[in-house]
């Protein structure tokens, strides 16, 4: 089922809807709060009241959306403030968020506290306090009434934690001529601020690793469970599982791992630069990775395809020992890589006494046009002249790779400047997710200044 509405189209605002003004735009932070105190919990997802706010925040300001569907809970929210005949550029993010299940958080998850300079809740970090930032920028362009080369087009999915099915991934297969004229997006994730070697680095996304999952399938001789047995499905899935844990697959260095590891070590001083730099040498990138520790975790990812078990079906009666398991893995692989590819590499870890399915696929972004690169580093550089941006892989997956299908070019860039001292990839999904105030201000400049910067095709400004 396809529904697509004007936004006047829609059922309109409750009583209990957090309330709209003109303002908006420079109060990025205020925008966070009232995004969070939405639950749009993943899944369901039920991000209509949220994506009906944000239409509502746009109409404000004059600004026309329209809202695709494919489930009517589930809007994705599109619109244009017109620019000339160049092409758009699209400022895109998420509104569903993940589980706050089994958690404990020192405020409500969904009531947008502000405490300690820190915004509280579930999705400030992943991702509506980046849909604050970019929504920011969005507002203050239409308020400026700022000339642009082309269309600027604001994005709001549902369903990013989900797969992008019904999100992304639907607008991508079912409204690809929304999207016709852009080339380049900002969404997430990067910009973030990365203390390393006494430097501070900002990872702009520039590629991302591609979603694999595996169902690894291990059949032996069933029985009675009063009996002994040996080297059955059970006990194949005992080995693979052993020899897979603290295996690393082989090493593959790849163009925009390359490029960020080199930019990194360019920065340094020695001897640390010569042992980032290491990573880079297939011989060595293990053992650099093992000097490194907890430091190379990121790294160690971004140089192997990874496969992660995380769901197993067997067995339904106490007493019938089964004579097949099933094994779900989560692989994420490099860019270039293919499912044969991972396939092979497990083979030799595990041996050939087990059967492997592709469940899903998703290859990733093709070789990453960086022409936007340099202008989104200026941005970072101007906004904190002690940072030093460098391109960014990015381990997981994002909606840039259902953008990606229709040729535009994501960069990951919702920049946060934060406290060396902030855990920022322990809050992810996790309880207590908060964001520093001044991050979320810092954010919102920096889309500002990205979309001002904005040139269009082919070149972007300076300054």
């Amino acid at each position: 089922m396809s529904i697509r509405n004007s936004h006047r189209a829609m059922s309109g605002a409750t009583a209990d809807d957090p309330p709209v003004g003109d303002d908006l735009h420079e109060r990025p932070v205020e925008l966070l709060r009232q995004l969070v105190r939405f639950d749009t919990t993943n899944p369901p997802g039920d991000e209509r009241a949220c994506v009906e706010w944000i239409a509502d925040v746009l109409d404000a300001y004059g600004v026309a959306s329209e809202t695709f569907a494919a489930e009517p809970d589930r809007p994705n929210l599109l619109a244009r403030y017109p620019g000339g005949d160049g092409p758009a550029l699209m400022l895109y993010g998420h509104v569903d968020v993940v589980p706050t299940t089994g958690q404990e958080w020192t405020h409500p998850p969904f009531a947008g506290v502000v405490e300690d300079d820190f915004v509280w809740g579930r999705g400030t970090l992943d991702m509506k306090g980046g849909v604050a930032m970019l929504l920011a920028g969005f507002l203050r362009t239409v308020h400026e009434e700022r000339e642009l080369p082309g269309d600027l087009v604001l994005c709001v999915v549902s369903d990013e934690e989900g797969g992008g099915d019904v999100g992304a991934a639907y607008l991508v297969e079912e409204h690809a001529e929304q999207f016709a004229d852009v080339e380049y997006a900002l969404g997430e994730f990067g910009g973030f601020s990365m203390a390393l070697g006494g430097e501070r680095f900002y990872p702009i996304q520039v590629n991302e690793k591609q979603i694999c999952w595996l169902q690894a399938t291990f059949t032996g001789p069933a029985g009675h469970g009063s009996l002994p047995h040996h080297g059955g499905a059970m006990a194949k899935l005992g080995a693979a599982l052993a020899a897979l844990d603290g295996t690393r697959l082989p090493v593959r260095v790849t163009p925009p791992v390359e490029a960020m590891v080199s930019a990194i070590a360019d920065e340094l001083p020695a001897p640390v630069d010569e042992q980032l730099a290491a990573l880079l040498d297939p011989d060595r990138t293990d053992a650099v990775l093992d000097e490194l520790g907890e430091d190379g975790a990121m790294f160690d990812a971004l140089l192997h395809n990874t496969v992660n078990p995380t769901i197993v079906r067997g067995g339904d009666k106490e007493n019938v020992v089964p004579g097949t398991v099933e094994l779900t893995l989560d692989a994420r692989l490099v860019p270039g890589s293919e499912p044969d590819d991972v396939i092979d590499e497990l083979r030799a870890v595990v041996g050939d006494d087990v059967e492997f399915e592709v469940v899903r696929y998703e290859p990733g972004p093709p070789a990453a046009d960086m022409a936007l690169f340099d202008t989104l580093a200026g941005v970072l550089r101007d906004a904190d002249p002690a940072g030093r941006p460098v391109p960014l892989l990015l381990s997981g997956g994002s909606d840039g790779r259902h953008f990606a299908r229709l040729g535009i070019q994501s960069y990951g860039f919702t920049p946060m400047r934060l406290p060396e001292d902030f855990a920022f990839m322990d809050l992810l999904h996790a309880a207590d997710e908060r964001i520093p105030v001044e991050a979320v201000e810092f954010g919102a400049d920096a889309v500002t200044e990205a979309v001002r910067r904005y040139e269009g095709e082919g070149g972007t400004a300076d300054s």
